[in-house]
């Protein structure tokens, strides 16, 4: 049996930025997270991926980003159940949790904390006849490695951020982009919106757009992608990936059954501390709900922070907390 002051369940950004808050305020913590790795889908689905809105970093790679805040965390030194899904939890008589994952680790704390992203997901596939035939022979999901497309031709299909991101990233490395949307406008950030269309003039990227992709052709591995566009189809020949960016089907797995309040896969939280309606659980990150919700990664690092004011007192009930500057405190000294 494994005890500690705070069981975070999701080694994702939020729950890793949460160990640093905590290890301020000398509270331990233990993360148990289904992945073999720490990073959430940061390290697992796009470790190559640009992001651009992290205080103090105009762009950072997301695996970058995940060995600093391991490296942040580290004189905390927190606890790490991985490859492990958390699967019950009760609470004892001494008003603690006990939370049970599905391999029969054995986890107790005064205060559990959901940071699990979306939760498990999948991405969401088009509906093109035979995609799957081509899944890892020229279909991807999922962008891990961006050297795997270095000058060869490319077609993205999507309209959010990651699609624009992508093809921004890919035009200085593919040998052709095309960005295939079934609107005529895009719903990313603006600025990454400017940037597509900025390399559309330079001609480093081609944009089709009131669009999509119908239909894959190939012997074996993907050779080109079939479009329609308005009332004519077109044809790109000669592609060597075809990349659908539209998004992850999330999925809360067994927490969903724990009578947390839920909102569409997401759970209901107090936006003062991010606490549920079971008192002594706490949800931050894209899988909490509240109004004015953003999913962005710095905002699941401020409900991190407020959290941990809050699970302090849970934890450490008969003492005061006095909050200090990491300035005046420092962190090496912990």
């Amino acid at each position: 049996m494994i005890e500690t002051d705070i069981i975070i369940i999701g080694a994702g950004p939020a729950g890793l930025f949460a160990v640093f808050e905590a290890g301020l305020l000398k509270m331990h913590c233990h993360l148990v997270d289904s992945l073999a790795v720490p990073g959430g889908q940061l390290a697992e689905i796009y470790p190559k991926k640009p992001i651009y809105d992290i205080p103090g970093y105009p762009v950072i790679l997301a695996g970058d980003l995940v060995q600093n805040l391991m490296k942040q965390i580290e004189p905390f030194k927190p606890g790490f159940t991985l490859g492990e899904r958390a699967e019950t939890f009760e609470r004892m008589e001494d008003g603690r949790f006990r939370l049970i994952t599905n391999k029969g680790t054995v986890l107790v704390a005064p205060v559990v904390v959901i940071a699990g992203g979306l939760g498990c997901f999948e991405p969401r596939k088009p509906p093109i006849e035979r995609i799957e035939d081509y899944e890892d022979k020229g279909v991807d999901y999922i962008v891990k490695d961006p050297e795997k497309y270095r000058q060869k031709r490319v077609v993205i299909a999507g309209g959010g951020d990651s699609a624009l991101d992508w093809a921004i990233f890919l035009a200085d490395i593919a040998e052709e982009v095309v960005l295939v949307h079934r609107r005529s406008e895009f719903r990313g950030a603006p600025d990454s919106v400017e940037k597509v269309l900025t390399l559309e003039k330079q001609g480093r990227i081609r944009i089709i757009t009131r669009a999509q992709v119908v239909g894959l052709e190939g012997n074996g591995v993907l050779g080109g992608v079939e479009i329609q566009e308005d009332e004519r189809e077109n044809r790109v020949e000669g592609t060597d990936y075809f990349i659908p960016l539209f998004g992850l089907s999330p999925k809360l797995g067994p927490i969903a059954d724990w009578g947390l309040q839920l909102d569409n896969n997401a759970i209901e939280v107090n936006p003062l501390d991010y606490s549920t309606n079971i008192p002594g659980i706490y949800a931050i990150g894209d899988i909490n709900t509240y109004p004015g919700k953003l999913k962005l990664i710095l905002c699941g690092f401020h409900e991190g922070t407020l959290m941990v004011q809050s699970a302090y007192k849970r934890v450490n009930p008969e003492k005061k907390l006095s909050f200090k500057y990491t300035t005046v405190t420092g962190v090496t000294g912990f």
